[in-house]
């Protein structure tokens, strides 16, 4: 992998984990759109999915 890849993957895993706390934070302050904890697990499956397949390209 060369530098900007790397780069790439970086500022892409930081997004996601700042698009991870608000999904947390949003689902903790209204329980009633879903359990907290499987939003952001489901977030997370996601998150990782996409960043394995930028990574094995």
């Amino acid at each position: 992998m060369n530098k900007t890849t790397l780069l790439a993957l970086l500022l892409l895993a930081t997004v996601a984990m700042m698009a991870l706390g608000l999904v947390f934070y949003v689902a903790h302050r209204h329980p009633r759109l879903a359990t907290p904890l499987m939003v952001t697990a489901a977030f997370a499956g996601v998150f990782v999915a996409l960043i394995a397949g930028v990574a094995a390209h």
